[in-house]
């Protein structure tokens, strides 16, 4: 699992700003459920989330996130 800081980094490479709130947001149950995690927000519903809660560009931050999590697998 990548950490904050990368994807952080990430999204200031990508996007301009590092969407820090994002991935804490996605990766807030990994405490309670590990790996497991990832089912409950790193999918559609979640980028949806993401979007009504801080809008489109947190939501690209989101798949970005995803994407990341997904190719390191």
């Amino acid at each position: 699992m990548a950490k904050v800081a990368e994807h952080c980094q990430d999204c200031i490479d990508e996007l301009g700003e590092p969407f820090e709130q994002v991935h804490k947001w996605l990766d807030g149950l990994f405490r309670y459920a590990g790996s497991d995690h990832r089912d409950i927000r790193h999918n559609v519903k979640g980028v949806e989330k993401v979007r009504k809660m801080w809008g489109d560009k947190a939501a690209k931050a989101a798949e970005i996130h995803i994407l990341k999590e997904e190719y390191e697998e």
